[in-house]
């Protein structure tokens, strides 16, 4: 990858791209922990391609390329989130409802929409996308412990809601 990266820094739009395609599933997923509106994923993936092709060359270590694109990406749909609250007003986005979860085959997501916006952050970069606590911590600008305790209490939170439905 970090062959790619300092080819996309001097300016290959093929090499840029292929960067996007590894990371697309990556960028999706993490945006899905911020909105369960399609719209607002695409929107915010969509703006930190933008601003990856315009800052490529800023990046001094192409090994750390994907936490810097992930870091872009939080920061964009931290910027929508506080952009849409304010116009309409809400205090929190409407979670999405689960009235109970099937047995067999229970999905990533589905487990997680349950938990507040910043732990079902926290869970897809941690679960998802392989990210350390120090990582994330660093990402949201958080302390590794908090990350910890963070991922501790959602875990606490599922369990219990796997007993309801067990």
């Amino acid at each position: 990858m970090k062959v790619l990266v300092r080819r996309a820094q001097k300016g290959s739009a093929d090499c840029f791209i292929r960067l996007m395609e590894e990371n697309k599933q990556t960028l999706m997923r993490v945006a899905y922990g911020f909105f369960q509106n399609e719209e607002d994923v695409a929107d915010a993936v969509a703006q930190t391609v933008a601003d990856a092709y315009e800052h490529i060359r800023e990046l001094k270590k192409p090994e750390y390329f994907k936490t810097w694109l992930v870091r872009i990406l939080i920061n964009n749909c931290n910027r929508m989130y506080n952009e849409n609250r304010k116009t309409t007003g809400l205090e929190n986005f409407p979670e999405i409802a689960q009235e109970s979860y099937e047995m067999a085959g229970v999905e990533f997501a589905d487990m997680i929409s349950s938990l507040p916006e910043e732990d079902r952050v926290i869970f897809q970069l941690y679960y998802g996308e392989n990210f350390t606590a120090k990582e994330i911590g660093e990402l949201l600008g958080k302390k590794e412990s908090t990350m910890k305790s963070r991922l501790h209490r959602g875990k606490e939170k599922l369990r219990e809601k796997m007993k309801l439905i067990c």
